[in-house]
């Protein structure tokens, strides 16, 4: 038991750095609200270097730069949208997280259900024809029909 809880110990201690995030303390901004809205934003921009990774959460440098870089914007009076649209402006669309939605994504969006149903129809089409029996060739003389059956049956 006391191995069980000593685990459990090293464990949190070992995920605690990890639910803080990389944010440094030295870019945390005073006001908790612009604060707020930096980390909302930094959640869904991605880490250029990391790619798998929000800026929120990678300890990159460029990472750290996009940071800070949001927190200017920010505390310049920028709105949401508005930085969203700066950053996106430098880096391109792939910068976000979650793409838009927008005439040239809507493959990303569209091609993911269409393929599933078509999947899904494909495997119902192919179990109803496994089902069906398929009729011997005519011609065969009922010897070869009943080897054939057998055949078919093993």
């Amino acid at each position: 038991m006391k191995r069980l809880v000593a685990g459990l110990l090293m464990l949190a201690a070992l995920l605690a750095p990890m639910a803080a995030g990389a944010v440094q303390p030295d870019e945390v901004l005073s006001d908790p609200v612009l604060e707020e809205r930096a980390r909302s934003i930094s959640g869904n921009l991605r880490c250029l270097v990391c790619q798998n990774q929000s800026i929120d959460d990678s300890d990159a440098e460029l990472a750290r730069d996009l940071r800070v870089l949001v927190r200017e914007r920010l505390v310049a009076g920028d709105t949401d949208t508005e930085v969203y649209d700066f950053v996106v402006a430098r880096y391109g669309e792939f910068v976000l997280l979650s793409p838009v939605f927008a005439g040239h994504t809507i493959i990303l969006w569209v091609a993911t259900p269409i393929l599933l149903i078509g999947g899904l129809i494909a495997l119902v089409v192919w179990a109803v024809r496994r089902r069906k029996p398929v009729p011997a060739p005519e011609g065969l003389s009922a010897e070869e029909a009943r080897a054939l059956e057998k055949l078919r049956k093993s």
